[in-house]
């Protein structure tokens, strides 16, 4: 199994590697679903913060009045209470280890006083070891108008993840436990895998009791469903790897040993070119870049010609698009 460990002094996480793998993930997948009929009042493992944009509803006749202004500030005080006050591991982290994201939700439809209709952007950041930087983890907004939900100011939000209640709870929990899994595969090999584990429960269960856009492989390419096989899926299993050599091995490391922290960095991107072998222009190889690619740059810059190369070359393979990034580079 896997024995989850956790260094206060240094506040990382990490997982140490024993014999029975699926043992600890069966185990922590039923604490997982336990715990979420345990939520208490208390601050959990997020500190998010939450923001609903109604402007494209100003701005038309759906169905929009001064008054309504009302029910958009309870839709952020009951996302913000869904996602910082629910219970959603079983584990207990230190204020410091929270983590840190924002979501966005940016309406433009209502089609009646409950159903809403719009898009959902997450902003995940994680904190560097021994500095005061912190370094994109997760952002992503989806297509347009693939968030169709209702919302009633009555009634709070319900999650249970064998069962569908609304759209709106389901997605949220989703994207929490997406960024579970990142977070947690940052500080250790593979240690996001129950998390992803949980947003596959929650994308069968929404797609066999609801015909929703967003979920299934069919709706788009960035339908929830993508994110969710990425990362569940044993043929990207080096995708796990990226993470945790790039943040854990990578960033964390670059205040004690740069050469050292840098090379690590460059096997992130080695393991991100393996994944793209396997099957080109994935979702969250494409989302791993959008968010570090600006970082990469800046951490290569001052590395010697021979690292600019390696990373240069990865990413014209992986990422043609970005090469223009390296225009300041003496690579070809």
């Amino acid at each position: 199994m896997y024995e989850f460990c956790f260094d206060r002094k240094e506040y990382f996480c990490y997982f140490c590697k024993l014999k029975n793998k699926e043992l600890f993930v069966k185990k922590i997948l039923i604490l997982l679903i336990l715990s979420t009929f345990f939520a208490t009042g208390f601050a959990q493992e997020f500190r998010c913060g939450v923001n609903v944009n109604y402007q494209k509803l100003q701005s038309t006749t759906q169905q929009y009045e001064t008054g309504d202004v009302k029910i958009f500030e309870t839709m952020k005080r009951a996302v913000e209470d869904f996602v910082n006050n629910r219970k959603w591991t079983n584990l207990e982290l230190e204020q410091v280890e929270k983590l840190d994201c924002s979501i966005n939700i940016i309406l433009s439809q209502r089609t009646s006083a409950t159903d809403f209709a719009g898009q959902i952007s997450i902003q995940l950041r994680r904190p560097v070891y021994n500095s005061n930087y912190t370094s994109g983890l997760f952002n992503y907004m989806e297509g347009s108008n693939d968030f169709h939900f209702s919302f009633n100011e009555s009634q709070p939000l319900e999650f249970d993840p064998n069962a569908f209640y609304d759209n709106l709870s389901s997605t949220l929990a989703y994207y929490c436990y997406i960024m579970l899994g990142l977070y947690f595969d940052s500080y250790g090999p593979n240690g996001g895998e129950p998390f992803f584990e949980m947003a596959r429960t929650i994308t069968q269960t929404v797609g066999s009791s609801t015909a929703l856009k967003g979920w299934k492989s069919s709706d788009s390419q960035k339908a929830r469903y993508w994110f969710m096989e990425n990362h569940t899926n044993p043929a990207y299993e080096a995708l796990h790897s990226v993470y945790y050599y790039y943040y854990r091995m990578g960033l964390d490391m670059m205040t004690k040993d740069q050469p050292s922290a840098r090379q690590n960095i460059i096997q992130a991107l080695k393991y991100l070119q393996q994944v793209h072998k396997r099957r080109p222009n994935l979702l969250s190889v494409t989302q791993f870049l959008d968010v570090n690619m600006a970082e990469i740059v800046s951490i290569f810059t001052p590395a010697p010609p021979e690292e600019q190369k390696e990373v240069y070359t990865i990413i014209k393979e992986v990422s043609p698009i970005n090469i223009v990034k390296f225009k300041d580079w003496n690579v070809k």
